[in-house]
């Protein structure tokens, strides 16, 4: 096990404490999150045909993945509350795994990341996807979810193995 003093957000004690931010510089910040939604034959092609009953599953789980991002700091316990200057949510059918490929990108100024915001949009429009197609079958799976690069701050670059492999071809 690590040592408290170097886990951001444990105390001395090994109690729990939220990481002190104030003294870092302000810096551009970005991130990239992906993740899957596995929905079987019939939900994939009633989504990529725009047959849900609930409506239009990309463009409710686009809006709920950017509200999600924006209330990042509310739904993980010590995160920060973060000015996202920017939160895009992109979507692709991946007619193989009959599955939804999400992507999202999260951006800021400050003095901390948005990877945490990156990663809850992923989530929460998969779980939108999920209910909105869950009256067609209950047999849908998220998966995959990963950062898959982060820009800025005291860490600096960061790209995934499989990121850093896919932008060099």
């Amino acid at each position: 096990m690590a040592n408290s003093s170097t886990l951001t957000h444990h105390d001395s004690g090994g109690g729990v404490r939220m990481t002190e931010v104030a003294q870092q510089p302000d810096s551009a910040r970005t991130a990239v999150a992906a993740g899957r939604v596995y929905l079987g034959e019939e939900a994939y092609r009633r989504v990529r045909d725009h047959d849900i009953e609930k409506g239009d599953v990309l463009t409710t789980a686009q809006i709920a993945g950017i509200m999600g991002a924006k209330q990042t700091d509310k739904l993980i316990p010590l995160c920060h509350d973060v000015t996202i200057n920017g939160v895009e949510v992109d979507f692709t059918f991946n007619e193989e795994e009959q599955a939804i490929d999400i992507r999202t990108f999260a951006k800021s100024f400050g003095v901390t990341g948005v990877e945490m915001e990156a990663l809850t949009a992923v989530s929460i429009a998969a779980l939108t996807i999920y209910d909105m197609c869950k009256s067609v079958t209950k047999n849908i799976r998220i998966g995959d979810v990963h950062l898959r690069a982060k820009t800025g701050g005291q860490s600096g670059n960061w790209k995934s193995e499989s990121e850093a492999s896919s932008t060099k071809s």
